[in-house]
């Protein structure tokens, strides 16, 4: 007979759409069963369990839509992308997959009392794979995207922008997903700041006190260009702070070869356009390499040439320069 705490946690689970945890606890339950005797009932419990994986892995699974007022605070997104898609340097990816494992394997850990890494901050120049990240976190996990809408969050008036901020927390127990906070130094930026203002203040103070309180088992990834600017008390309330850093030479090599690889190629220098990359981003490398395909499929070349990408990097580097900001202001 299952437990009061196994039946609960069953319940709990299915409520909050945790497939893998409520699948945990039928399994235990089946181990139960098994332990008592009943070998027919534990068999039949775990041919469900099996039954209703495969039925999840091959249906398509929709995506939570935000209603009402959560529209104009949260866009949905179901993002098929993998952490094999991107090009990482090695702590930062081995981070990454930290957290993908410890919440595949969430129902284990909590069983024990400890919690996955699911608070993450990421921080670091533009471009260079924030935004991704937090597509590949819910590709892998097969979660619903919500990107928080700024424009519709941050208003003028007095603790409304509070209160929405409680909906968007309140979501993460309703519908798990990846919570997506972009260009977070909007809300999380120095309590005392010149350029403070008491509204700003309190949003800060609201979301330091609800990521604190939150228990759900959604993702709360933030991401910002500016983490000099972010009040410290925010870092102790994230599990893992991820640092981005432009790529090195050997990184934009493979990021090269990679958005090139389904192309023909002429003789390459993947040295030289390594150093001609270096100080670019991952964005502007990739777009570059893209480019010098799109170029020679238009002029009708049947391969892309060292010559061809390089072009195209030093556009990229020309751009930038164009959009820096004047440093004599």
């Amino acid at each position: 007979m299952a437990s009061a705490e196994q039946l609960k946690a069953l319940l709990r689970s299915h409520s909050e759409g945790d497939d893998d945890r409520f699948y945990a606890v039928a399994m235990q339950l089946a181990a139960h069963e098994a332990r008592r005797g009943h070998g027919k009932l534990a068999e039949e419990l775990r041919a469900l369990v099996d039954a209703a994986k495969r039925r999840r892995a091959a249906a398509p699974v929709p995506i939570s839509r935000p209603k009402g007022e959560l529209a104009g605070l949260l866009s949905a997104d179901y993002p098929k992308t993998r952490l094999a898609e991107m090009v990482l340097d090695e702590p930062l990816a081995g981070q990454l997959e930290r957290v993908i494992r410890e919440q595949r394997h969430a129902a284990r850990l909590l069983q024990h009392g400890l919690s996955p890494r699911r608070k993450l901050l990421l921080v670091g120049p533009p471009g260079t794979g924030k935004t991704m990240t937090a597509s590949v976190l819910a590709g892998e996990l097969g979660l619903p995207l919500f990107s928080v809408r700024l424009d519709g969050l941050l208003t003028k008036y007095m603790g409304e922008t509070a209160a929405k901020l409680r909906q968007i927390f309140d979501a993460t127990s309703n519908v798990r997903g990846v919570y997506f906070f972009d260009e977070f130094d909007a809300i999380g930026a120095q309590r005392g700041n010149p350029n403070d203002v008491g509204e700003i203040r309190r949003v800060l103070n609201s979301f330091l006190q609800m990521i604190e309180q939150d228990r759900s088992h959604s993702l709360i990834v933030a991401a910002t260009n500016h983490p000099e600017i972010l009040d410290q008390a925010l870092l102790r309330r994230f599990d893992d702070v991820l640092r981005y850093e432009l790529p090195s030479d050997a990184r934009i090599v493979d990021l090269l070869r990679s958005r090139l690889a389904s192309f023909p190629k002429g003789k390459m220098s993947w040295k030289r356009l390594g150093a001609a990359g270096e100080g670019l981003n991952h964005a502007d490398i990739a777009r570059a390499a893209e480019e010098a395909v799109k170029d020679a499929l238009i002029h009708e070349r049947d391969q892309v040439t060292e010559a061809d990408v390089r072009r195209m990097l030093e556009e990229r580097r020309a751009m930038a320069v164009r959009l820096r900001p004047n440093d004599n202001k």
